[in-house]
């Protein structure tokens, strides 16, 4: 790896690996805190491939040296550090909502309204206009792809930086909305609507559906296995679907004839999160700014990065120009 912006780049991947640390710490104190366990077939299975992808990205990086291809190293290594933060991640919200602090629902319902943006007209108005449900549900579900498409783009396109910028943000963005969503629990605007999903019967509320069911399930006792494969996506406030959706309009916006199209598929999903009823108008916002928070983060480390380079580069002061020292 000859150029500078690589060299950076693994100086990064290597920094990026501190959060993802941080919450396996978390996640292993926390279920010996709760009780809770891990379903152990699927978390190895996805634990293995982690280790895979990590292990050629390292091997090939000792093997050739300054000779390896960053696109093969930067494009396996990051996707093995996002297999492994899913995998930590998504129990780690379940060990976060098994805290059982009050949940907030009236609280957010009553932020929306205050705002003006009621969220059961809105589902109505969605419900009357199949069409768009069905545009909406199939922007919801745009979450996943980008997760391994990102690092592959921003690899094969020479973006090193912005990869690893993209997957410290997204880190961070996951630690700090997993803390909130502890002391902010909420199950989503049905549940705070008192109402139930049959009332919407256009609109796809099988995200709200697990939601509801897992939350309940951790509040009362009755969900001891986290099965890694089935988890819900139980953080409503603040909403990591609205921060996934900054975090990869702004990770493509550089790549040409992509940019444009990610940033449209992504406004789509946050145009869909509070619909399907897992989430408040109030949870978008908290999503954009804990994103914008952590891509700022991210960019503030990398600038004070240079700085500690450049001064430790620079040659020491000649003595000259130092007569107390030479003296």
């Amino acid at each position: 790896m000859v150029d500078t912006d690589a060299r950076t780049a693994w100086q990064l991947f290597h920094l990026n690996w501190l959060p993802i640390a941080a919450m396996g710490s978390l996640l292993a104190l926390g279920l010996a805190f709760t009780g809770l366990s891990l379903e152990p077939v699927a978390y190895w299975v996805t634990l293995a491939v982690a280790a895979v992808l990590l292990a050629l990205a390292y091997g090939h990086r000792i093997v050739k040296g300054e000779l390896a291809d960053p696109k093969l190293l930067f494009s396996l290594g990051t996707i093995g550090q996002i297999t492994l933060t899913c995998a930590i991640v998504g129990p780690l919200s379940y060990v976060a909502a098994k805290l059982n602090w009050p949940l907030q629902d009236q609280a957010l319902l009553a932020i929306d309204r205050a705002l003006g943006l009621d969220p059961e007209p809105i589902a109505r108005y969605v419900n009357d206009h199949p069409w768009l449900a069905d545009c909406l549900a199939r922007g919801y579900g745009l979450i996943k792809l980008p997760l391994l498409g990102i690092p592959v783009v921003l690899a094969l396109t020479a973006h090193y930086m912005r990869l690893q910028l993209f997957m410290l943000a997204m880190s961070l963005a996951l630690a700090v909305t997993i803390a909130i969503s502890a002391v902010v629990p909420a199950i989503g605007t049905y549940w705070g609507l008192q109402l139930s999903a049959a009332h919407f019967p256009e609109i796809n509320t099988a995200v709200y559906a697990g939601q509801l069911r897992d939350i309940l399930a951790l509040r009362d006792g009755s969900l001891h296995e986290i099965q890694l494969f089935f988890l819900a996506g139980i953080v409503s406030f603040p909403s990591f679907h609205a921060a996934s959706a900054v975090l990869y309009m702004w990770a493509l916006w550089p790549v040409r004839g992509l940019g444009g199209i990610a940033a449209a598929l992504n406004l789509l999903m946050i145009a869909a999160t509070p619909v399907i009823g897992a989430h408040y108008v109030i949870d978008v916002a908290g999503g954009i700014a804990v994103a914008a928070a952590s891509i700022w983060a991210a960019k503030f480390y990398l600038e004070w990065h240079r700085r500690a380079q450049q001064t430790s580069a620079a040659p020491a002061p000649s003595a000259v120009w130092q007569p107390g020292l030479a003296e």
